[in-house]
């Protein structure tokens, strides 16, 4: 029984892990302003975007 919930908890604590690395990995400033991703994205040509 005792071995049943020590594999639960190391469990728990890997995935306490994982989720916060993948939380806290990003960027050291954090992620880009709204108004510059969007303006990065944009083709710089002039051009409106064109619908498919």
């Amino acid at each position: 029984m005792g071995l049943i919930l020590l594999e639960a908890l190391l469990a728990l604590v890997l995935l306490v892990v994982i989720v916060w690395w993948t939380m806290f990995s990003g960027r050291k400033g954090g992620e880009l302003p709204r108004e510059e991703t969007a303006a990065h994205d944009a083709p710089d040509d002039g051009e409106p975007p064109r619908r498919p």
